[in-house]
């Protein structure tokens, strides 16, 4: 069995006041959380380390002892192994602050440890030796159960689906059964968000919860528009004579095309906004993002004789406009 360097667990010095030590372990906490790293081992394992520093550095009294142990925790170590029923500081129970999903943070115990990791014990033997009395033999403690596994599939749609929203049935495969569930996704739903679906993951032991499925949804590229957050962007090809003299355009939008009055002398590049055209916000109604059309003037590819005859004059023109200004 080790000396454990819980400061060097929370990364804070031995003159760290109380204060500075809650901070550290909040930090670390929210980084390596378990529901933030589904599946991750090294992170389960770092989460355990953090907590079990801050178990003992967060209690003035267990930090006392802790500093006390120093370079004589091996006669700690001894006097534990002769000490009948338990640990020379007696047996603890366990809690440790951690994110509660809701911005704060709240107390947990022991069991909901357990419950995180299973029937594995929280605690390492310098822990229980020191600190939690001696460790029950894994004979004499009960089962216990635990919340089923989340389980998480990719789904991809079309921008148009993803303005509409829509519903797509998932086949999960659970305990070597296949079931078929129903996923409402909803409208303005955006690229790589994750669509939860509450107690559709496998199913929990000794009467828990079942987890969750996520769905991770992938928005395949559109020809026509971009999407930048709740906004779209499009091109908007424009006549050359409806870009100097204005007139109107017909601007393409997700449910249908538009019309648009384009100013005079409208440049190539200049963006016109549309607004409350863009992807449907999600919670918030009927409300937009914007739809940004970007004007592309197009020039003529061919010209009959007549046409030559005015952009000839037109430029006969321009030229005795800038001789004038001269």
């Amino acid at each position: 069995m080790e000396f454990r360097d819980y400061y060097a667990t929370l990364g804070v010095g031995k003159s760290a006041s109380q204060k500075e030590i809650k901070q550290a372990f909040r930090k670390l906490a929210r980084k390596f959380h378990p529901d933030v790293n589904p599946g991750d081992q090294a992170a389960e394992s770092r989460f355990k380390q953090i907590n079990e520093a801050y178990e003992v550095l967060g209690d003035p009294a267990k930090r006392r002892k802790y500093d006390e142990l120093g370079a004589n925790w091996r006669q700690y170590e001894q006097a534990q192994q002769g000490a009948p029923g338990g640990g020379p500081f007696g047996t603890g129970t366990w809690t440790a602050d951690v994110g509660d999903g809701a911005g704060g943070y709240r107390t947990i115990t022991e069991d909901e440890l357990r419950d995180l990791f299973g029937n594995e014990d929280p605690f390492s033997d310098f822990f229980r030796t020191f600190f939690g009395g001696a460790r029950e033999p894994r004979t004499s403690r009960a089962p216990r159960g635990q919340r089923g596994r989340d389980i998480e599939h990719d789904v991809e749609l079309s921008l148009e689906d993803a303005f509409r929203g829509v519903t797509r049935r998932i086949t999960v495969k659970t305990g070597g059964h296949a079931r078929s569930i129903e996923v409402r996704i909803p409208a303005g739903v955006r690229d790589g968000s994750r669509v939860r679906a509450a107690g559709e993951g496998e199913g929990g032991t000794s009467g828990h919860a079942a987890g969750d499925l996520f769905l991770r949804v992938h928005i395949r590229p559109h020809e026509s528009f971009e999407r930048q957050g709740d906004d779209l962007r499009v091109r908007l090809p424009v006549p050359v004579t409806t870009a100097v003299l204005g007139g109107e355009a017909e601007v393409p939008t997700l449910t249908g095309p538009v019309r648009l009055k384009v100013p005079p002398m409208t440049q190539a590049g200049q963006t016109i906004r549309l607004k409350g055209h863009g992807m449907p916000l999600p919670g918030r109604g009927s409300a937009r993002g914007d739809l940004y059309a970007t004007v592309e003037v197009q020039l003529p590819r061919h010209l009959t004789p007549e046409a030559r005859a005015h952009y000839e004059a037109l430029a006969r023109l321009s030229t005795e406009s800038a001789d004038v200004r001269k």
